[in-house]
């Protein structure tokens, strides 16, 4: 789209003159709907506000209708300025469009349809108005327009289809921006509101929505980029309450991404919303265990030693606190191990040169058909960190030593050739690690150990 249609604003639309004469001689409004526009356009909020007061549900309908039967572009945009305008003067005005009068209106279709066509203007209006309009109806449960029941016999786009509608069309804006700068933004700021919603939560998980926050998940410098970075952590803290959305959070790289955010925030509000989403994660599946893992519980006392305002991040912070030393009493050596390998973060802690690990945990190497022993083996694989590639090679070696079945295990594993590869490796702790570990493959224990020593 051009620059400038993708660059307009309300102020350039609201200063154009329609001709609303015109529409009525043509019969595109009716004359109660002119008599109702002379009233309200080109007049401030404070002459605007009693009408609104006394006769909200007239002038939504006419603009309701003029967006049905117009379809002029700079018509549909001045009417989209109007109702955006009148819903940032005050945004419980969206409960307007629930009226009981407006019961037959198909108050929804024009906005949901504007998403996918026309400039980004509209797009961008239509999303915020539905927005806000959807998330005022009363009965969440309705699949009515408006919440009420309505005896007519016309199709009226329900309260379903516009958060479906919706949540499809703010996922395309995360993957493919319309706009260069303002599509994100927008689109988080709308699911921020609407992810309170169990459909919604339940519709962006199955479009594989909470994939695109993650990359949103980065320190913030700049006034806009930091209420960018708030609203996502807000989507994110909201997702956390559902069961569906955790699982595809623990796979995910959200939970170092938030870490790293909070370690250098001084934003008090995006602070509390990652330490609540920490408090809800904490017991769910191996966050707890990744929670501790990633230093979590240090960066917890860092916090506490600041002058906070809130109680809850407060509240929350001494609970984090409670709930980590509970998952490091709980934690064996070896589940601390499979978290590091799990998640990919191998170092040269002292119980990988432990031989008394080796000998109490080599049959937990065997759950899950070797889980662990075969994320190591993709470690080898596909990590260009020397110290991950060191330490893996190592730790197969001590596998290979400590399991009787070591040697045929993971030559079954075709581990052979990936430590063959590493010997080459530019590293001398690579290439030392991994001529350990083929000679225990190739020489069996007790031969390696004396070439080791």
């Amino acid at each position: 789209m051009p620059i400038d249609q993708a660059e307009l604003n309300s102020d350039q639309v609201l200063r154009r003159d329609i001709p609303w004469e015109t529409y009525m001689t043509t019969k595109l409004i009716t004359g109660t709907a002119l008599q109702l526009l002379r009233r309200y356009d080109k007049k401030t909020e404070n002459e605007r506000a009693p009408l609104l007061e006394n006769d909200g549900p007239s002038y939504i309908r006419v603009f309701i209708s003029i967006l049905h039967d117009i379809q002029k572009e700079d018509i549909v945009e001045y009417v989209l300025a109007l109702i955006d305008e009148m819903l940032t003067a005050k945004p419980n005005r969206a409960k307007l469009f629930h009226d009981k009068s407006l019961a037959d209106e198909d108050i929804y279709e024009p906005f949901l349809r504007f998403l996918w066509k026309g400039s980004w203007f509209i797009q961008e209006k239509s999303s915020k108005i539905l927005t806000l309009v959807v998330s005022a109806r009363s009965n969440k449960n309705g699949l009515t327009a408006n919440g009420e029941a309505t005896d007519s016999k016309k199709k009226i786009t329900t309260s379903d289809d516009v958060l479906k509608g919706l949540v499809e069309w703010l996922c395309v804006q995360l993957k493919k921006p319309s706009h260069p700068n303002r599509s994100v933004p927008a689109s988080i700021n709308c699911l921020a509101a609407l992810l309170k919603e169990p459909v919604v939560r339940s519709s962006f998980v199955q479009a594989d929505g909470v994939k695109l926050l993650v990359p949103l998940i980065s320190p913030a410098s700049t006034q806009q980029s930091i209420q960018l970075l708030y609203e996502t952590c807000l989507c994110v803290w909201l997702l956390s309450y559902y069961e569906p959305a955790i699982e595809y959070l623990a796979t995910s790289r959200a939970l170092p991404r938030l870490l790293e955010v909070v370690k250098g925030s001084t934003k008090e509000k995006v602070v509390r919303l990652i330490v609540l989403t920490f408090k809800n994660l904490l017991s769910k599946g191996t966050f707890g265990a990744q929670m501790v893992d990633l230093g979590l519980p240090q960066i917890v006392q860092s916090l506490k030693a600041q002058a906070w305002s809130d109680e809850d991040l407060l509240d929350a912070l001494n609970h984090l606190e409670e709930g980590l030393k509970d998952n490091i009493k709980k934690l064996s050596s070896f589940d601390k191990y499979k978290q590091e390998v799990l998640l990919g973060h191998l170092d040269r802690s002292p119980m990988h040169k432990d031989p008394i690990f080796w000998r109490d945990n080599i049959t937990s190497f065997e759950e899950n058909d070797f889980q662990t022993l075969r994320v190591l083996l993709m470690i080898l694989e596909t990590s260009s960190d020397p110290r991950a590639l060191a330490v893996a090679c190592y730790d197969l070696s001590q596998f290979i030593q400590h399991h009787p079945a070591g040697r045929v295990i993971v030559t079954d594993l075709k581990a052979k050739e990936r430590v063959m590869k590493l010997m080459n490796h530019e590293n001398a702790e690579v290439t030392k690690n991994a001529l350990l570990c083929i000679q225990r493959l190739f020489l069996g224990a007790k031969y390696a150990s004396v070439l080791q020593a």
